[in-house]
């Protein structure tokens, strides 16, 4: 039986790679460990609906934050990727079968929590012929049913091996977010997103537009895995041509000495640029800071976001 708390066989595609140097984290992205009544609590009601968090998988920094308020991020489809991506922390392998019962133990916890806003992600599931669109669309329609004053906000594979009806099947389930991570710039694919293709994921957002304009989209990159400040703005440019609404950007932070190495860290300062440069670039909602994910305070910048559109279509 694998084990995935032991890292050769969480990562086996990691295995044989060179120790990468962890450097010391500046002060700005430390964080203190979670230890409030109400992460216990929402950690609680996940155990019981036998669910798993990206919160978990990934390794993310604002757990003890988001937890403790209530909030976390959904990872259906099982907990093994059929990607082995440089920087991700999820473990890779063959998955097991979907679990039909999994939509209606995610609306549960959604209602049990009393969740306003929720995310809904997954692993990469190569191995489906749709890539689990449709579970992704039984999801969506089990937490409108539970908890119809829920919003919504999914954060997808990429789908690149699926027809493009799989597309089509989440879009039409009516999420009121469709966020696809491009995660790097595109000359960084081959090391750090080796399964994916950059225009690829650029298009499928745009396609997302071209099924239902009013929707919201969304993606996020990545930043100190090697990238320049010129290559991000690129980036951005991309996202515009493709009418992407929400931009996150976030400090890379390598999980285990087998993953991709830390460039560097980047500066609040500079981070600051790179959201005054987004939005003097069109975006309407813009996150960038150094513990940015995309799922961080995911409620409050939906408000903020649906609120910059309508002053935008006020003013037109």
């Amino acid at each position: 039986m694998r084990d995935l708390r032991i890292p050769d066989q969480r990562h086996p595609e990691k295995a044989h790679r060179a120790d990468q140097a962890q450097p010391k984290k500046p002060d700005w992205i430390r964080v203190k460990a979670p230890t409030s009544a109400g992460y216990k609590q929402t950690r609680d009601i996940l155990r019981t609906n036998k669910l798993v968090t990206v919160c978990e998988e990934a390794g993310c920094p604002n757990v003890g934050e988001c937890w403790s308020a209530g909030h976390a991020t959904m990872m259906i489809m099982g907990e093994i990727c059929t990607r082995g991506c440089s920087f991700c922390n999820i473990a890779t392998g063959r998955p097991d079968a979907l679990d039909v019962f999994e939509p209606g133990r995610v609306a549960h916890a959604v209602e049990t929590l009393g969740l306003n806003h929720v995310v809904i992600t997954s692993v990469d599931r190569d191995d489906l012929e749709d890539g689990g669109a449709e579970h992704f669309a039984q999801t969506i329609r089990a937490v409108r049913h539970r908890s119809p004053e829920t919003t919504i906000e999914i954060l997808t594979p990429d789908f690149l091996k699926c027809r493009p009806e799989a597309l089509e099947k989440v879009v039409e389930a009516r999420p009121d977010v469709f966020n696809h991570n491009l995660e790097t710039v595109p000359g960084l694919y081959p090391s750090v997103r080796p399964g994916a293709r950059y225009f690829h994921s650029l298009r499928l957002l745009q396609r997302v537009k071209d099924l239902d304009p009013a929707m919201f989209t969304k993606s996020g990159i990545m930043v100190g895995l090697g990238e320049n400040a010129q290559e991000v703005r690129q980036v951005m440019d991309d996202m515009r041509a493709a009418d992407i609404d929400f931009l996150t950007i976030g400090q890379y932070l390598q999980p285990t000495p087998k993953h991709h190495r830390v460039d560097r860290f980047v500066t609040p300062e500079e981070f600051k640029g790179y959201e005054k440069a987004a939005y003097g670039k069109g975006f309407l909602m813009v996150s960038a800071t150094p513990l940015t994910r995309s799922s961080y305070h995911a409620g409050d910048d939906f408000a903020r976001l649906r609120a910059a559109r309508l002053e935008r279509l006020g003013r037109a």
